[in-house]
């Protein structure tokens, strides 16, 4: 069988698309195997000892942790869809802090009601909760390009009056489907060699035997 000839600036453009789905296949492996040791690290947490909650930007290495705080003085509020501890859905109610320190606001979910203008009577106090990331804002594809570290903010052990505790942070909840989206872009770059190759071919076909 008699393979097809190249046409060079196609051929090149398809090779360079296939190498990029291949290169982002490998990528994907890398980041399952620092998903895989991250997840190690937060289930470790779990047992760990209270900690003060870190005030600083560090990543996620204290996820999952448990940890007390000092709220002086709520200065706002959000509200984000969530579930309650005992599988009730509604809108967790996230109190903004001041802890009279510099930096960020202190954030704490201190439960969920049904109503989303529920508006909690709780003015601050000695908190003690597990720490998780807050509601970003950002999109998906925003957080490629922005790598600063998402805020944390503590889910509270207790409800402030009137709401039901918000679901404790669970580490299986942390997605890590990086091997299914690394044989996704593997099957795509093997599609494509099959697909131009075939195209190839019928070009060939259309165009007949060379002239003697």
């Amino acid at each position: 069988m008699r393979l097809p000839r190249l046409p060079l600036i196609p051929t090149a453009i398809v090779a360079l698309c296939i190498a990029a789905m291949i290169a982002l296949g490998v990528w994907q492996l890398q980041r399952r195997a620092e998903k895989n040791a991250a997840l190690a690290v937060y289930a470790q947490n779990l047992s760990k000892p209270d900690i003060d909650f870190p005030r600083l930007p560090v990543g996620d290495d204290y996820l999952f942790r448990h940890a007390s705080a000092l709220c002086l003085e709520v200065v706002g509020w959000q509200t984000q869809g969530g579930r309650s501890r005992k599988g009730g859905t509604g809108w967790r109610h996230i109190a903004q802090c001041r802890t009279g320190t510099e930096g960020p606001l202190l954030l704490v979910d201190v439960g969920v009601a049904r109503d989303p203008n529920f508006k909690p009577v709780w003015g601050g106090g000695p908190i003690t909760g597990t720490i998780t990331h807050a509601p970003d804002s950002r999109t998906l594809i925003g957080q490629i390009f922005d790598h600063r570290p998402k805020t944390l903010m503590l889910v509270a052990d207790l409800a402030a009056p009137g709401l039901e505790v918000t679901a404790r942070p669970d580490v299986s909840s942390v997605p890590n489907n990086h091997l299914a989206y690394a044989v996704q872009w593997f099957l795509f770059a093997g599609v494509a060699a099959v697909i131009y190759l075939l195209a190839l071919v019928w070009r060939e076909k259309k165009a007949g035997p060379p002239p003697a």
